[in-house]
């Protein structure tokens, strides 16, 4: 059985998603196909990179997970960017050299990284790219063929934008890197970031004004009454700020009532005995 995922920008209102799975199933009619997201904002490619990096561990190893995000090859000009397949612990990624690979990988790297160069004899496939070239590579991975065989090794990728977290002496500078569907605000701030600081030093979460704060990490969102703000580490370790069942209450989820967006900063502030006297004075 082949697992075959897809990640898009395409959202669900028009044909394109349905014309992507008839093309898996029209090529690899035993596969099974998984929608990791079609609600990538158009051309996010480091938004795909996230959804992917919190999820490809989950599935076994030989999935091939396509990725039609900003999927339209560059084939002439100082930016060319080519379609090229990743081989990485054990599965596949198919996707347009934008800046998702090295987003996705981040400090690590690839097994195995090729280049479709064969585009240049098929230009057909740069239009509907992600239907017309990437599902049929994934159909030749999925035949067992080497990827040696119809692509061209390379070492070089490119890297999207992805803001990464200020660590100073007492602070973690973040920001919000995804809003999910509950209205949750997923921050690029790690459990390890604040390992770092040691265990069981007062810390205060700061987000928007000086009004909202949390000094508390809780494990789960029930550990606080409906309607309660509550910051918690998700199953990736990123810190996370949410309002326990917001989304089902009149205000919506912690982005609504707290008007925070994608990209809005999130700081965390560590209070070492002697360093300050209250969590008031933070706000002086």
């Amino acid at each position: 059985m082949q697992i075959v995922t897809l990640t898009s920008d395409t959202g669900l209102q028009d044909y394109y998603v349905a014309a992507m799975k008839g093309a898996i199933l029209n090529q690899m009619p035993q596969a099974t196909i998984i929608d990791i997201s079609h609600d990538i904002r158009p051309f996010d490619v480091a938004n795909a990179a996230f959804q992917l990096r919190c999820c490809y561990q989950d599935f076994p190893k030989g999935t091939i997970h396509v990725i039609g995000v900003d999927s339209e090859p560059i084939l002439e000009g100082e930016k060319i960017s080519l379609p090229c397949i990743m081989s990485f612990k054990g599965q596949f990624f198919i996707s347009n050299d934008n800046g998702f690979f090295g987003s996705f990988l981040d400090e690590e790297h690839p097994d195995e990284l090729y280049q479709y160069t064969d585009i240049y004899q098929h230009r057909e496939m740069v239009k509907f790219p992600t239907k017309n070239c990437l599902i049929p590579l994934a159909k030749k991975i999925a035949d067992g063929n080497p990827l040696s065989s119809f692509a061209t090794a390379t070492n070089s990728y490119r890297r999207a934008f992805m803001q990464k977290p200020v660590i100073e002496h007492l602070t973690i500078r973040g920001n919000v890197i995804h809003i999910d569907g509950y209205g949750n605000l997923i921050t690029n701030i790690t459990k390890a970031d604040f390992q770092r600081f040691g265990e069981g030093i007062p810390f205060t979460i700061k987000y928007l004004n000086k009004e909202y704060f949390i000094d508390v990490v809780h494990e789960t969102y029930n550990q606080v009454t409906m309607g309660e703000r509550v910051a918690l580490f998700n199953s990736s370790d990123l810190l996370e700020i949410a309002i326990n069942r917001g989304a089902n209450g009149s205000t919506g989820g912690a982005n609504k009532l707290f008007g925070m967006r994608q990209g809005d900063a999130v700081h965390v502030e560590f209070t070492p005995k002697g360093s300050k006297e209250d969590i008031k004075s933070l706000f002086e």
